[in-house]
This record gives structure tokens, C-alpha cells and sequence, in this order.
């Protein structure tokens, strides 16, 4: 029997994808890909032998992030990037063959592996607040914004770029951590809070943690995790010899 990642006897190697857990990375790429039917998806070797870490970018600038089973030993040997859709469909009539490398089209940073924890928050919060965000869009759009007519995007926009939690941790002077909506809105489409009506196995009091690594800020539900690169604060200084100012 021929698992992922190994080539059958007789056969030259040829890529595979080395997931072993179709249905985890399976429920991953289908609701990127209906948020995105064009989104990459990058595969890297996430903490020893046996773990792949798929990792993608969501439409509203936030970087989300399942680690899977891989095979016993194998697993992506490398970092790969390839179309969401298309592992999707291998993953789907059970085939074992990386699609076709796309390295190029990954264009961001990832955050540190060491991070910390500064906050618990429960599952039913994060819900509560997805729930408040969405009504909060469908009445504007309804309604308008104090009598007037605002555009689906700038109030989808404004709704993302909202604080919707704000930590202060232990040990002030600490800067407050800041969780915006895209990060709410991250671990709840994708999934990564798991059923809506019942506990995750093995959590009797399911959390959502927040967590700093440098400049990012992240949510990690029991199923997986959205991240956020916080922008960089620039520093305009006038010319004021040159000849246009």
C-alpha cells in the first residue's frame, strides 16, 4: 500500500502533497476556496515529522493557518505553494500528486513560530461579536449611516478595521493589544471555533487565545488561526530643499 508521499515500487518519485488528513485540510481549502476560488495555498513542515501546516491569506489582509496529519514521516519536504483549488480537487478523488508549484504567487511574511499568549477569550464571545458585526452591516446597508447612503465596501471596510477587543496586559505600561474585526471575522469563516452548538472534543471550556509575536497579533481557535501584521508606523519628513518642496 502506497501512502502519500511515497512512490510506488517500480515508479519514479514524483511530488505529492503528503496530507494524510484529507477531511481537516479538505474543510481548510473549501472555504478559502469559496472565499477566494483563486487563493494559493503555501504547505510547509510544521513542528516534526508527520504535521503540514497549510497556510493562506483571506480577501480582508488577514493570514490564516490549519496544521494537518501528514504522513507518518513525510509531509512536505519543503515549503510549496500551489492553488488552493486545485489541492482541493486532488485532495477530493483521493489523488497524492502536488499541483502544479506556484511559489511565486506567495507574496507575504509570516509571523515568528515564538509567540505569547496575552488573553483567553471564549468561543461564544468571538460569536457574539461576528454575529453584532454582521447585523451591524445589513442594517447600514438597509438603512444607510445617519440618514445617508454608504457604499457596501467602505462600510465593510470600516466594520473590519474596527477594534472589537482590546487587551491590556498584565504588567502595565504594556501598549493595549488590539484585536480588530478582520481577525474575528478570520477564525469565524474559516471555521477555526468549530460546531456553534456544542464543545470541542477535548475542551470543557472551549477559548480563543490572543497572542503577540513582534508586530503581529493573532487568534488561535482550537481548530486553527488568523493573523495580522499591524502597520508599521512611517515617518514623513518634509524636503524642504528641494526645489518642489
Amino acid at each position: 500500500m502506497t501512502r502519500p508521499g511515497m512512490a510506488e515500487p517500480g515508479r519514479a518519485s514524483v511530488p505529492t502533497h503528503g496530507v494524510a488528513g484529507v477531511a481537516d485540510a479538505g474543510a481548510f481549502l473549501a472555504r478559502l476556496v469559496r472565499l477566494d476560488p483563486t487563493a494559493p495555498v503555501r504547505l510547509r513542515p510544521a513542528g516534526g515529522p508527520g504535521r503540514v501546516a497549510l497556510w493562506a491569506r483571506l480577501p480582508w489582509q488577514v493570514l490564516v493557518v490549519r496544521t494537518v496529519a501528514g504522513g507518518p514521516a513525510d509531509g512536505p519536504a519543503e515549503d510549496v505553494t500551489v492553488a488552493a483549488a486545485e489541492l482541493l480537487a486532488e485532495l477530493e478523488h483521493g489523488g497524492a500528486a502536488l499541483p502544479t508549484r506556484r511559489d511565486a504567487q506567495w507574496r507575504w511574511p509570516l509571523p515568528s513560530v515564538h509567540s505569547r499568549q496575552v488573553e483567553a477569550l471564549p468561543v461564544a464571545e468571538l460569536r457574539r461579536i461576528a454575529d453584532a458585526a454582521a447585523g451591524t452591516l445589513r442594517t447600514a446597508s438597509e438603512q444607510g449611516v445617519a440618514g445617508r447612503a454608504v457604499g457596501q465596501r467602505a462600510l465593510r471596510d470600516a466594520l473590519l478595521d474596527h477594534v472589537a477587543v482590546r487587551v491590556t496586559p498584565d504588567g502595565a505600561p504594556a501598549s493595549p493589544v488590539e484585536v480588530p474585526q478582520r481577525l474575528v471575522q478570520g477564525v469565524v469563516r474559516m471555521g477555526f471555533l468549530g460546531a456553534a452548538d456544542g464543545p470541542v472534543a477535548g475542551h470543557d471550556e472551549p477559548a480563543v487565545q490572543v497572542r503577540v509575536a513582534g508586530r503581529w497579533v493573532g487568534l488561535v481557535g482550537p481548530y486553527g488561526a488568523a493573523w495580522l501584521q499591524k502597520a508599521t508606523d512611517l515617518a514623513v519628513t518634509p524636503l524642504a530643499t528641494h526645489p518642489k518642496g
